[in-house]
């Protein structure tokens, strides 16, 4: 059994402080196992170091699955969009005096951890809405805590509390991002260029990425965040099966097996497949 002392530390102390009660807004202490507000509302802090603050059941497709969450850590694992960890750790590296990255949509916690590799002084909030996900983020870096949350809903964060939000190819809530962002902040936004994975996506009848989606990404976030630069990067990869297989069951498709048989063209795929990678990184300052 996990000791108090212990699930303490499973919560960095900047992360606890940011925290807030999901369902009064208080502020939030550790007592035993559990964090508590002063209106004695308790969330049990899990042994994996995650604390769970939803307090309503998540509708079917929405959060990753526990089958989604392992082939994702296989294939981050193999460094494939390992590109796109760095270009997030150089942005957030400017934040040098950063003390906490609140990451909505963390998933596993892969890119908080690289960012936090490059901001030494600051934890890691990992938001996210999927249990199994956040097993993993909780100790992807020593220097993360983790929530389970729907990003969709108002987060239980406390206001201008955190110096840069990661948004990694996750929903993009644009008040809550202004919301707890402190002035001056910046957020970062992952988001897959047109041609990402084309060619699994021509061979096996993927959701497709649509052609405006950066136009909408500007549009959702106006005025609240004004542009300052964007990254690109683009390369081609050869995947083997397995990993092809990987980045499709890692991703929302995932949650669509089971139509036009997918499943079975994805069974079905052998052999290397030449597959294009296409990410990009946009810089956003908060307005006022």
């Amino acid at each position: 059994m996990t000791s108090p002392e212990k699930s303490a530390r499973l919560l960095p102390s900047a992360v606890l402080a940011a925290l807030r009660c999901s369902v009064c807004g208080g502020e939030l202490a550790v007592s035993g196992h559990a964090v508590c507000c002063e209106r004695r509302h308790a969330f049990d802090i899990a042994r994996q170091g995650y604390v769970n603050l939803l307090h309503a059941k998540v509708a079917a497709g929405t959060a990753d699955t526990t089958d989604m969450v392992a082939a994702r850590v296989e294939f981050l694992g193999a460094g494939f969009y390992a590109p796109l960890a760095r270009l997030l750790a150089a942005r957030a590296a400017a934040q040098s005096r950063a003390r906490l990255v609140v990451d909505a949509g963390a998933g596993t916690g892969y890119y908080l951890a690289a960012v936090l590799d490059a901001l030494p002084a600051a934890s890691g909030l990992a938001l996210d809405v999927s249990v199994p996900a956040l097993r993993r983020a909780a100790k992807a870096h020593p220097r993360i805590g983790a929530a389970v949350w729907n990003l969709w809903h108002p987060w239980p964060v406390g206001t201008a509390s955190a110096d840069v939000v990661l948004n990694v190819f996750a929903p993009r809530n644009a008040a809550e991002f202004h919301r707890v962002l402190r002035p001056g902040g910046t957020l970062l936004v992952a988001s897959p260029g047109r041609p990402h994975l084309r060619e699994l996506a021509s061979r096996l009848g993927l959701l497709d990425i649509g052609e405006d989606k950066q136009q909408r990404l500007d549009t959702a976030l106006a005025g609240r965040f004004e542009a300052v630069d964007r990254d690109r990067h683009e390369e081609t990869v050869p995947l083997p099966p397995a990993d092809a297989r990987r980045a499709v069951l890692m991703g929302p498709n995932a949650h669509h097996l089971h139509r036009d048989g997918l499943r079975e063209r994805l069974d079905g795929l052998t052999g290397t497949v030449e597959v294009t990678l296409s990410f990009q990184v946009s810089v956003y300052r908060r307005l006022p």
